[in-house]
């Protein structure tokens, strides 16, 4: 688009512009160009006919006529093949040129005596057209204009020349002629030009349109698979019409509800299968990676369950560390959930026992599975995870945690469902899981029946640890061996999906390329036709092409009405009756021009009397009043500098343009000042016939006589009053922007008046010319082609038909181009709000500082997203309360209603999110009722190694401030649910690997001893506690917080440690306390 808004298109745009413009602009007009003079030609004939001429006694005439009709015929015949004239544009233009031509001096040459005025209407039709309704370009068609009027003023000048002084003064007939063609020249250039400027805006509004149709496109596709990738499709229509809402509204937050609850997305399903899978030694692994293999390590793997889980119709639910789970059954029930589970179970044990064989890194693989009924949907503000809930949720996490590495482990709800289909073996109950034991129900371990194939298969491939070295790291020899199976990155999708066109998108190459009459000529090819053959970008493009095809116009449509192009909507017709006109004043330019020829015309064949001179002066001054009324606003410096009073007059230019109401009656006004001032020479001839040169005694020797009437204008003012007319209606077709029904007005109003004056009330002035004209003569009559008052009849009609034509293709194009510049405003913005809705559902999944590393030009799929920090801080809040809280029963809906109440805490934490001065804290996920987040994130990577310990922990105090404002979110919601629940807290900081896993549902998280040691300082806090780590407690006070000893406690999987709880009741209070000793 950027090459096409230059001032030299391309000469590929260029030419398929001038395709488009010849074929849906010119073609119609060229057709109808042919028809009118066709019917002209009819006309011609019958009034002959009418007239009580006979035909056959002027054989120069029938000749003509006949010759005339059927080489129009011919032409309109070659021209009907819009592929024919597409091919022969040029040619087929000039032959119409010609062939108009032949005829004007035909005409001149048959029926009478050949007259300086001769067949002036008729040559200033064909330069008229030549420009108007010609598929020539603006070169072509001054050159033909030119040599139009060159050819009648040369012809005329050399034939009547050496005539004899009985004729009338030559000089200023050609003068006046001179100023008539050169006035039509400058009236048709100046039309095509504005018909070309506002086809060539619509052209462009088109394109950029079809770009930014395609833009939104693309953006709905990101948009769909964004929210796709964290939502099932039956819940992503429901919130993505919330996050719309909240657009609309311009604001981040929720829109207020009426009963002050957040909308809750959760729905009950019975008769699902839950599988929990742990990755059995992957902690020890993790410990000793790069950031880089860790976040390759876990995409790669949790890629492969993905792999399997689409296999087996499981919805991977979450990823929460090395844990992955999973549900069959949702959102659409599937009889062999159970199946499904126990399927998936087997071959992630089988995927980990190949990995096992090929690297010998010691890992393995823990399931759990449980058949029962969840809550399944999202709940809070901020990165939205899908989750299921329940009891049987629960039960199927202790499964998992209590099973056997390398087995699938099922409660007896899941075996009965299996009916047989694995053969199964009792579970020892010596794992001690103190929530099983309580319910004292059997369980199973599944055996796999292929798994004695694989141990006699043995290693035959032979380890890929022998063939890289002993030295070899076990993370990087399981990286190497991950890589093979070659898992998706997170968001690849993104990059399948057709990127956003910008407005500098090019037109399509192979629309360009492939353009020809067979794509856009041929309305019996279909849409369907043309994506048979095309890409659907290009089949588009055509489409849209199409749609500008002037002759949509006579056909139903569901933006216009057929018949007068009204908008069917009344809104969009008020907005353009109303919409602002700057180019109004370059229309008004114009008609002086048109009135100014006049006045030569005037003053060059009459005898200049003083009333006509008076009258001209006063319109003069009125028409120089309503240039400076328009063009007010340019002389802005100069009237500044005058007196203050006159400061506003450059508001009236302003006032012209946006005043409708104005405009027209400005518009109005100058036409019929114009048409007003062509028949102005008539009032100063006598209204009576009295005409001497009819008189008994004139002798055909009297050849001295004069050509004036007695104390009147010269009669060749007659015909130059006609010719003055048809300027006037020329003046009309000027306003390119005025409404077709007003121009019909004006246009009947004229015509009317036009024929009364010269048919009836002021015929004999005509009929006076002809019998000086032929005094003397046998035959004192003459052709029709001679009789001043019957050729200007037909000249009004044949310019009426003309300019209505006209009028009509322009309004037409007026609407369309306002159309498309409506239509393009409107896809902007829809395009604007689904980037916007792009990156809010992209920064609901990811931090904001990630997110522009999956979408827009900065978008790499190629790699995986990770990042090393060396001081994040870590927390954990639990509202441990919650789970005894939880109870499945009728009257809480199976549960629903404490998920509602859960839903209200979290949405409440996430509120927090939005205040500035927790801009630095990111929410990772909710695990159930624990929130978890993280501060720190948004640094650049090595940054915090470059500062001092201060500066580089400093948003520790951030993370204290955030858990203090979770306390009092919570004590706000115990006072409206009347309830009693307390906050665990847990924080710890230290170095983190941050990175994006998962192609599916791509997810960002973080992993590190950091994580897992601010998890187990939750775990074995105290309720309404914040419990953090000695090392955490330093930079605390060296902040200003209060720490004081808990006392050394045992920490699963880091042995004992010695923590410390936070003084929350204490704001910063200056210098460190003794407390941490």
């Amino acid at each position: 688009m950027a090459r096409l808004f230059s001032p030299r298109p391309p000469p590929s745009e260029d030419l398929f512009y001038e395709t488009y413009y010849s074929l849906s602009q010119q073609y119609p007009l060229l057709l109808l160009l042919l028809v009118i003079v066709l019917f002209g030609l009819l006309a011609l004939l019958a009034v002959a006919w009418a007239s009580g001429r006979e035909l056959a006694s002027d054989p120069g005439f029938l000749t003509t006529m006949l010759c005339g009709l059927g080489g129009f015929s011919l032409l309109l015949g070659l021209a009907s093949r819009e592929q024919r004239l597409q091919r022969w544009t040029r040619p087929l233009s000039g032959l119409v040129w010609a062939a108009l031509l032949a005829l004007g001096h035909g005409f001149l040459f048959t029926g009478g005596v050949v007259s300086a005025w001769d067949q002036v209407s008729f040559f200033l039709f064909v330069i008229f057209t030549v420009y108007a309704m010609l598929p020539l370009g603006m070169r072509d068609a001054a050159a033909a204009g030119l040599a139009s009027s060159l050819s009648h003023l040369l012809v005329l000048g050399l034939y009547l020349g050496p005539q004899p002084d009985s004729q009338p003064a030559l000089l200023p007939q050609l003068a006046a002629n001179a100023v008539l063609f050169l006035c039509g020249n400058v009236a048709g250039a100046y039309h095509k030009a504005l018909m070309e400027r506002a086809l060539r805006a619509t052209f462009r509004e088109a394109l950029s349109s079809l770009h930014s149709r395609r833009r939104l496109d693309t953006e709905k596709k990101h948009q769909e698979h964004l929210l796709l990738s964290i939502l099932p499709a039956y819940l992503a229509q429901e919130m993505k019409a919330e996050i719309m809402a909240r657009l609309q509204a311009g604001q981040g937050s929720r829109p207020e509800s009426t009963n002050n609850f957040h909308s809750l997305y959760v729905k009950r399903h019975q008769g699902v299968s839950v599988l929990y899978a742990d990755i059995v030694g992957f902690t020890r692994l993790a410990s000793e990676c790069s950031p880089k293999e860790l976040v390759l390590m876990l995409n790669e793997l949790f890629g492969k369950f993905d792999q399997i889980a689409k296999e087996h119709e499981c919805m991977r639910i979450k990823i929460l560390g090395d844990c992955y789970y999973c549900v069959s059954g949702l959102p659409l029930s599937l009889p062999d959930h159970a199946i499904n589970c126990v399927r998936m179970g087997l071959d992630m044990c089988r995927a980990i026992r190949k990995l096992r064989a090929a690297t010998g890194v010691d890992i393995n693989m823990r399931v759990g599975v449980h058949s029962g009924s969840v809550l399944c949907g999202v709940i809070g503000l901020q990165k939205w995870q899908y989750d299921v809930w329940s009891h049987d949720v629960t039960l199927a996490n202790h499964m998992e945690a209590s099973g056997v590495p390398g087995r699938v482990h099922i409660t007896g709800a899941t075996l009965a469902l299996l009916a047989g289909a694995y053969a199964v073996e009792d579970a020892a109950m010596e794992h001690g899981d103190p929530y099983l034991r309580e319910l004292g129900e059997p369980t199973y371990l599944v055996i796999d029946p292929r798994a004695e194939e694989e141990d006699e298969k043995g290693t035959a491939g032979g380890l890929l640890s022998s063939l890289e070295g002993p030295k070899m790291r076990p993370s990087l020899l399981m990286t190497r061996y991950l890589e093979s199976w070659g898992a998706a990155k997170p968001f690849a999708h993104l990059s399948h999906v057709e990127s956003p066109v910008s407005t500098s998108t090019p037109l399509p190459e192979k629309a360009l390329s492939s353009f020809s009459p067979q794509w856009s000529l041929d309305r019996s090819r279909t849409p369907r036709g043309l994506d048979d053959e095309l890409d659907t970008g290009d089949a588009k493009f055509f489409q849209v092409i199409e749609q500008l095809n002037s002759q949509k116009q006579w056909k139903q449509s569901e933006d216009f009405n057929p018949l007068t192009l009204y908008f069917r909507e009344k809104e969009m017709e008020k907005e353009y009756r109303l919409s602002a006109l700057p180019a109004f004043k370059y229309y008004t330019a114009c008609t002086f021009l048109v009135f100014f020829s006049n006045f030569i015309i005037q003053m060059l064949v009459t005898n200049r009397p003083p009333a006509l001179t008076i009258t001209y002066s006063v319109t003069f001054l009125l028409f120089f009043l309503l240039l400076f009324v328009c063009f007010s606003e340019h002389l802005t410096k100069c009237v500044l500098k005058g007196p203050k009073m006159l400061h506003w007059l450059p508001t009236l230019s302003v006032l012209v343009a946006t005043r409708p109401g104005l405009r027209v009656a400005l518009g109005t006004a100058t036409i019929l000042l114009i048409f007003s001032m062509a028949i102005t020479s008539l009032v100063f001839l006598p209204a009576a016939s009295n005409c001497p040169f009819r008189a008994p005694n004139v002798s055909s020797t009297a050849s001295n006589l004069s050509w004036e009437l007695p104390g009147s204008l010269p009669l060749i003012s007659v015909p130059y009053s006609m010719h003055c007319c048809v300027l006037g209606f020329l003046s009309c077709s000027l306003f390119l922007h005025m409404s077709f029904e007003l121009k019909l007005l004006l246009l009947l109003l004229w015509l009317a008046a036009s024929c009364s004056l010269f048919l009836h009330s002021h015929a004999w002035l005509s009929d006076c010319l002809i019998a000086r004209l032929y005094l003397g003569t046998l035959d004192s009559r003459p052709g029709v082609l001679k009789e001043p008052k019957l050729m200007g009849a037909i000249s009004f009609f044949i310019f009426f038909f003309t300019l209505l034509v006209l009028a009509r293709q322009n309004e037409y194009y007026c609407r369309l181009d306002f159309l498309w510049k409506k239509k393009l405003r409107q896809e902007q913005e829809e395009t604007e709000t689904m980037e916007n809705l792009t990156r809010l559902l992209l920064e609901n999944v990811l931090p904001a500082h990630v997110a522009p590393q999956f979408i827009g030009q900065n978008r790499r799929n190629e790699d995986l997203y990770h990042q090393s920090y060396e001081c994040v801080c870590v927390l954990f809040a639990s509202v441990p309360d919650f789970k005894e809280f939880y109870s499945e029963s009728s009257i809480n809906h199976e549960g629903l209603e404490c998920l509602r109440l859960l839903n209200e805490i979290i949405a409440d934490f996430d509120e927090l999110l939005s205040k500035p001065k927790f801009s630095g804290v990111e929410k990772i996920k909710t695990i159930c009722s624990t929130y978890m987040a993280a501060t720190g994130l948004n640094a650049t990577s090595g940054q915090d190694a470059q500062q001092d310990a201060e500066q580089s922990c400093s948003h520790l105090g951030t993370m204290v401030e955030f858990a203090v404002a979770l306390g009092s979110k919570l004590d706000v919601i115990n006072k409206h649910s009347f309830n009693n629940f307390r906050l665990r807290v847990g924080l710890n900081h230290g170095p983190v690997v941050a990175g994006v896993i998962g192609a599916q549902k791509p997810q960002y998280d973080i992993w590190g001893n950091t994580v897992n040691v601010a998890s187990r300082m939750e775990s074995t806090g105290v309720l309404g506690k914040i419990q953090v780590t000695e090392e955490t407690a330093c930079a605390l006070q060296s902040l200003g917080y209060t720490c004081y000893s808990r006392g050394i406690i045992k920490v699963k999987g880091k042995g004992q440690l010695c923590t410390y709880f936070l003084n929350t009741d204490l704001t910063r209070t200056g210098p460190p306390s003794a407390t941490l000793g």
